[in-house]
């Protein structure tokens, strides 16, 4: 097995290694790797969706996404290019973190990608947090933030109303790192528990804005066979849609958290 680093932010390539294979001892050996770079590509895998999912299971439990599930797999979901207008994932955010338990990791396997573009941006929030000055991070100490679906429910003609909800730390400690990163995103989240509106959004803008400085950034360009998993405890991510009409195929899977 050879580790290299994809970026100093974040993010490490893992060869030599076929991810059918793994055993209990080379997953300690993995999970390692990825609570030190958040970010985990496997290049050259053939996986079916139980293979997939075999592998994913080490992490734990799997998440059944509640609007987008394949037919046969209800805890996988199949993203295909359907053009730039319509894709859903054109924000920075961290997965599904409208449920009381997100998702710990997302993991992605590329079966057709783009000649150029359709990387996978992502964003290190425990850099984003260490940047910030001692009396700014006093001021987020305890502060909860509320998360929900509803404009995504509103894109798969569900009522907004009846979407999942959830109250999450604004300065979240990585359970297994113990690391403190941010813990908000445009996409989800919407108000500073115990504040007014006009208080939230000041304050949400900034970190919003903060969190996705590009010195805390790296990116990856998907080759078909690779394996890509993150982790959500301590990173954003933003689909760049750069492509055109070119195929981009991916299978998409999540693992709960805590």
């Amino acid at each position: 097995m050879d580790v290299k680093r994809l970026a100093e932010p974040l993010g490490a390539i893992v060869s030599g290694i076929d991810v059918r294979d793994i055993d209990r001892s080379s997953f300690q050996q993995l999970n390692e790797l990825f609570c030190e770079h958040h970010v985990l590509v496997f290049p050259g895998q053939v996986l079916t969706p139980e293979e997939q999912i075999k592998f994913a299971e080490y992490w734990g439990d799997l998440v059944a996404h509640p609007y987008a599930a394949m037919k046969d797999y209800p805890t996988l979901i199949e993203l295909k290019n359907h053009g730039k207008q319509v894709d859903v994932n054109q924000h920075w955010h961290s997965d599904m973190t409208y449920n009381a338990k997100p998702p710990k990791l997302t993991m992605l396997y590329a079966i057709e990608a783009p000649e150029f573009g359709g990387e996978t941006a992502f964003a290190n929030q425990i850099l984003a947090y260490k940047e910030l000055s001692e009396g700014f991070k006093e001021i987020l100490e305890g502060l909860m933030a509320f998360h929900t679906a509803g404009s995504l429910a509103q894109i798969y003609g569900e009522k907004s109303e009846k979407a999942p909800s959830a109250e999450h730390p604004l300065v979240r400690i990585h359970d297994e790192n113990k690391q403190k990163g941010l813990y908000a995103c445009r996409a989800f989240t919407k108000k500073i528990v115990g504040w007014s509106g006009q208080e939230s959004r000041a304050m949400l803008e900034f970190l919003f804005q903060h969190s996705v400085r590009l010195e805390y950034q790296a990116r990856h360009r998907y080759r078909p066979g690779d394996l890509v998993m993150w982790d959500n405890r301590c990173l954003l991510h933003y689909a760049v849609h750069d492509h055109g009409d070119e195929p981009r195929v991916l299978r998409r899977l999540q693992v709960i958290g805590s």
